[in-house]
């Protein structure tokens, strides 16, 4: 969802602990940008409170007392909204970071962020790009350099060059202005290339495109 620049964007908080969430809307509260429209303690709050307030963005924890993270994210993301879903949390591990994405997570940080960086993240993912912390894109580019060569095969193969550069590109975190910048393109040209590479890999998110592309090139 593009947020409007005069609307502030909804968010949900949700994390198990209440001091936690106390000082993330005290944090938040400082931003005209953010209007925090409620907060989460469970899954079952989480997916419940979701779909009743349909924020544009969902702030999530991945530990929760009554099951992970990643299964609310992915029933908030079968809901008929277009709410975002940005991961918040101090545990990290490749694994842990494939899963976020393939369970449609929109973006991961972890909690060491500063307050203007994690504004910028909301904003970022309110706008419709994906956002990764740039330790976890450190990751993702050491689970993707070392098998680069592997993108010839398998479902990659119907990519054109130019449309598994974009891929890439998308699964380090970039946007599609940061790729223009990149490639040389313009965000125009970049938007048409990502969108034919949905289309080809029956996708439907940016995320579920990054994740896709570092799975592949695992293989």
């Amino acid at each position: 969802m593009e947020a409007s620049e005069s609307k502030p964007i909804r968010l949900l908080l949700v994390d198990d602990h209440e001091i936690v969430r106390i000082g993330l809307k005290t944090l938040l509260s400082r931003f005209p940008r953010i209007n925090v429209v409620g907060e989460a303690g469970s899954v079952a709050q989480a997916v419940s409170e979701a779909a009743r307030l349909t924020p544009d963005v969902v702030l999530l924890d991945i530990r929760l007392p009554d099951g992970s993270g990643f299964d609310a994210c992915r029933q908030i993301q079968k809901q008929p909204t277009e709410t975002r879903v940005l991961v918040l949390t101090s545990f990290v591990n490749d694994s842990i970071i494939l899963e976020a994405t393939a369970a449609g997570a929109d973006g991961y940080l972890l909690k060491e962020i500063n307050g203007d960086a994690l504004v910028r993240a909301i904003e970022t993912v309110a706008a419709g790009q994906s956002i990764l912390d740039p330790s976890i894109t450190r990751r993702v580019l050491g689970l993707i350099q070392p098998n680069t060569e592997a993108v010839a095969g398998g479902k990659l193969a119907m990519l054109s060059a130019q449309e598994k550069r974009v891929l890439a590109l998308v699964a380090e975190g970039k946007t599609n202005k940061e790729i223009a910048a990149v490639l040389g393109l313009s965000d125009k040209t970049v938007k048409n290339y990502f969108s034919n590479v949905l289309d080809k890999l029956q996708l439907t998110r940016r995320s579920q495109a990054a994740v896709f592309f570092i799975q592949q090139t695992m293989k």
